[in-house]
């Protein structure tokens, strides 16, 4: 028992929240597989691109989320408090804009990817500003170092979304797509749970000072950009095969995709964590860079390992997950593995500098990004073109990353030893 109470007293906040991580994730990943084994190639492809209108959502949240995690650090006081009231209403407001444009031009997303109905634009629609104000809501655990409520929130939305998408899919006999963007509706609603929004008064008079108020705004500017490249980055090809493809390929993209990018979802994890930690020791004046090694030693072993059993065992992966129907798409897992582990790990460096304020990593991202969507573009006569030309792309990010790295830790380190320079004496 001594043994057993020594071990629970070493287990911290932090370690609950990666084991609720792998959880969610893992959740996430069934919920995905069994629409993928019930609908069939042709039918998810509509759902994955549901999914895919979900991950989009989820980025630009964390435009919210990230920008209220590093300000719970900063702020305090009242400040904290005007700031808060402040999130919650741009949240508010942004996710009631996005939302009318999403239901409004919803026929006009149904030609543009070639769904069976354009309701399940309208029902995505509906639940949008929800999910901005769960991010706020997420970012001020993130920030205070809440993570047992951070992962409840993530559990809640995720075990709605398993558990209702498929009884709604089992009792009503509507269209697959109009369950499933149901069901992401719902989740959004259990996501608010645990919510701790006392006091909060999202229309309050009171308002941030303008030197605060520009700091927060710039911030805003810097993530919303970096996020924006992550859409751009993470999704842009599951919507252009979507565009370009019939529906079986499509199909069958978005299973590799799916598989592929279980690094990412991982990397997503440390990622939670280390943005937090970087801005507290930056602000207690405390070397940041040993921390970002740390992590991406992390992500890349474990892509080197995802991207080897892809390597080796595409078919069994494949069949295991998807089912046999999905089998001609394995001999391209492993480089689509690759192209998500590079990513994976240039996305590391960037949420550092994010934490840090440092602008170019955002251009750099942007640039990479745009220059994916004109490849795929330009070369998409086979899947194996698309998850060829990411390769490329991500690769040139990684290296842009790593030299932007070593130019400002050499930078910084002759300033540090031209501070350090002392009279000397014979």
């Amino acid at each position: 028992m001594t043994t057993v109470k020594v071990a629970l007293n070493k287990v911290t906040s932090k370690h609950l929240f990666m084991g609720s991580a792998i959880l969610v994730n893992g959740g996430n990943y069934l919920y995905n597989l069994l629409l993928g084994r019930i609908l069939g190639p042709e039918a998810f492809a509509d759902a994955a691109l549901l999914v895919t209108l979900l991950l989009v959502l989820s980025f630009v949240g964390m435009t919210f989320q990230l920008t209220t995690t590093k300000f719970a650090v900063l702020f305090s006081g009242n400040t904290w408090t005007v700031f808060k009231s402040t999130m919650y209403r741009y949240a508010l407001m942004f996710g009631v804009c996005t939302g009318a444009v999403i239901y409004l031009f919803s026929e006009q997303l149904q030609v543009l990817f070639q769904t069976e109905n354009h309701g399940m634009f309208k029902i995505f629609a509906l639940s949008v500003p929800l999910y901005f104000f769960m991010s706020v809501n997420r970012g001020r655990f993130q920030g205070k170092h809440h993570f047992g409520k951070l992962a409840a929130t993530y559990q809640t939305e995720m075990w709605s979304r398993l558990i209702l998408t498929f009884l709604l899919l089992l009792l009503l006999p509507l269209e697959s797509s109009l369950l499933i963007a149901m069901g992401i509706a719902l989740s959004f609603i259990f996501g608010l749970f645990p919510s701790d929004i006392k006091n909060i008064q999202v229309f309050a008079k009171e308002r941030l000072s303008s030197a605060h108020l520009k700091e927060v705004w710039i911030f805003i500017g810097l993530t919303a950009g970096y996020e924006l490249t992550q859409i751009i980055i993470n999704n842009s090809d599951i919507l252009l095969v979507k565009h370009y493809f019939n529906d079986t390929d499509a199909g069958l993209y978005s299973s590799l995709a799916l598989i592929g990018r279980v690094v990412y979802f991982v990397a997503w994890m440390f990622v939670m964590l280390l943005m937090p930690t970087v801005i507290q020791k930056q602000k207690d004046g405390e070397p940041t860079a040993p921390i970002l090694f740390k992590y991406v030693f992390f992500i890349s072993a474990l892509s080197s390992t995802i991207v080897l059993a892809c390597y080796w065992f595409p078919e069994l992966i494949i069949s295991l997950m998807f089912g046999d129907a999905y089998i001609s798409i394995a001999h391209l897992l492993w480089q689509y593995a690759l192209a998500t582990s590079l990513f994976a790990i240039s996305n590391i460096f960037a949420y550092y500098f994010l934490s840090l304020n440092q602008y170019a990593p955002v251009i750099l991202s942007g640039i990479l990004g745009l220059s994916q969507v004109v490849l795929v573009t330009l070369y998409h006569d086979t899947l194996e073109t698309v998850v060829q030309v990411q390769i490329i792309a991500m690769v040139i990010l990684l290296i842009a990353q790593v030299i932007f790295f070593l130019i400002k830790n050499s930078s910084s380190s002759n300033n540090n030893d031209l501070r350090d320079v002392r009279p000397r004496t014979l």
